[in-house]
């Protein structure tokens, strides 16, 4: 698997230090490069808190973007993973 060109390397480099995945790091930094920092702040924001679903949801969407240990987790830590994937 090649690895994923870095497109704005400050901002992927920052977003590593705060904790972000690689893969999500990448994708920010990328989308970051393609247009404004301020646009891909304003992209999100259409999914409910996590905090509102149920644990049966969260698992349900951990288990979609292959979250390791999702069976052992309770809510709050499948909120936290699925935040930082």
């Amino acid at each position: 698997m090649p690895t994923p060109q870095i497109k704005d390397e400050k901002t992927y480099r920052a977003l590593r230090r705060d904790g972000a995945s690689k893969e999500k790091a990448a994708r920010i930094a990328n989308d970051a490069a393609n247009s404004s920092p301020e646009a891909v702040g304003r992209k999100g924001g259409k999914a409910g808190a996590y905090e509102d679903r149920s644990k049966a949801d969260l698992y349900s969407e951990a288990k979609k973007i292959g979250i390791e240990g999702r069976s052992k987790m309770t809510k709050g830590k499948l909120i936290k993973a699925l935040r930082t994937y």
